[in-house]
């Protein structure tokens, strides 16, 4: 699949008040972005190892691409153009 393709699939699932463009994806990537953090840490403190806890990363970092994809739709930019 292609980055724009995917930008456009992500749009039809977002649903938020038109005032809140922006900032709702913005804060919902921070979210997201934290929660592949404490996921991460809680490997540091040693209650899980990265392989247990590697496809809850992954299904974070689906979250956080996501979010990262309708901010840039929000702001008009091609997600194709962010990754190049």
């Amino acid at each position: 699949m292609e980055f724009n393709e995917y930008q456009k699939i992500a749009r039809s699932t977002a649903v938020y008040p038109e005032e809140y463009k922006v900032v709702y994806p913005a804060l919902g990537l921070c979210g997201e972005a934290g929660e592949v953090a404490e996921k991460v840490k809680k490997t540091v403190r040693g209650d899980s190892s990265l392989n247990e806890v590697q496809g809850n990363i992954a299904m974070e970092l689906g979250d956080v691409l996501w979010y990262l994809a309708i901010l840039a739709d929000d702001l008009e930019v091609d997600l194709e153009d962010i990754v190049q």
